[in-house]
């Protein structure tokens, strides 16, 4: 028997790279899936329902149970159909992980306002789209120990400030802000939320011009893999995660991170209204030795010299 028998599981994005090795991971662990890709390019542009079909033909040829679906995942009502299939398919509806996602890269001063607009509209909308229903039908279960999951997908693009992708950091920031909001709201009826943030080689990545891109040794292709990313959203999909929700995961190569919350480091106070003599002061002992220049980020080779 595998981790994921009797689950049923929509994952977006799911014909290429980390959501066509989600797909085949949770297929390989007995679950039923609702593959939705749109079979765009990198930028978004175009739409081929082949990956999709293919990922779920690669699946029920070697046995399990799979449909697709082409549709933008940014229309809302691309994700009530994607409920609509795994309900009318298989009876049910257990876990949610959406992978897909786009790249238009600029700095924020060349940016276009369509390619922030078309960014913020596939990652985010395009969680709401498929969280909406979905949590929909879980409230309309009443079973606390159903089990359910959403899983997300964010970036170190966000949690490390990308300088040549506000767009892109932006939305995936924006979805760890909606995760916390997911497993705080959902988890009376069963629900948990998490947000993985992974490293891996994908179409996405290999838009990144060479001198921006972070050092990868060409020699490390199987460790930088997709299929490292699948076991950690498989445990998560699985029975015995009920204990994670409303957590960012890191997961690259043979490593998976905790990463922390936002959380209160430092605090000043005043006895009435601020001096602002006062409060420099103040900030400058108490805040300054802490935050003093950029935080660390693994992007900041990114920058010119």
């Amino acid at each position: 028997m595998g981790s994921l028998d009797g689950r049923v599981a929509i994952i977006t994005g799911a014909g290429r790279g980390i959501g066509a090795s989600i797909s085949r991971a949770f297929a390989q662990q007995g679950a039923r899936l609702v593959l939705n890709d749109l079979g765009a390019g990198p930028d978004g542009s175009g739409g081929d329902a082949g990956p999709a079909q293919d990922i779920a033909k690669e699946v029920t040829d070697l046995g399990g149970e799979a449909v697709s679906d082409g549709g933008d995942i940014g229309d809302t009502g691309t994700g009530r159909r994607l409920v609509e299939m795994a309900v009318e398919s298989y009876g049910r509806l257990d876990v949610v992980v959406n992978v897909a996602g786009i790249l238009r890269d600029k700095m924020i001063f060349n940016l276009p306002e369509e390619d922030w607009d078309e960014v913020i509209r596939v990652h985010l909308r395009g969680h709401f789209s498929a969280i909406k229903p979905a949590a929909a039908y879980w409230r309309q279960q009443r079973n606390p120990d159903g089990h359910y999951r959403i899983i997300n997908f964010t970036s170190d693009s966000a949690l490390q400030g990308s300088p040549g992708q506000p767009n892109y950091a932006a939305a995936k920031m924006g979805i760890i802000g909606l995760t916390a909001s997911l497993a705080n709201g959902l988890a009376r009826y069963g629900v948990t939320a998490n947000a993985i943030a992974p490293g891996a080689a994908t179409r996405l990545t290999a838009t990144v011009p060479d001198d921006k891109k972070l050092g990868e040794d060409p020699g490390e292709e199987q460790l930088m893999s997709p299929d490292n990313i699948a076991p950690i959203v498989t445990y998560l999909a699985g029975t015995e995660s009920d204990w994670l929700s409303g957590r960012t995961i890191g997961a690259a190569g043979h490593e998976v991170r905790l990463w922390n919350n936002p959380e209160v480091v430092e605090t000043i106070s005043s006895d009435g209204p601020w001096d602002l003599q006062d409060l420099a002061a103040k900030l400058t002992t108490s805040f300054r030795p802490k935050a003093d220049g950029l935080h660390p980020s693994i992007f900041m080779g990114q920058l010119p010299k």
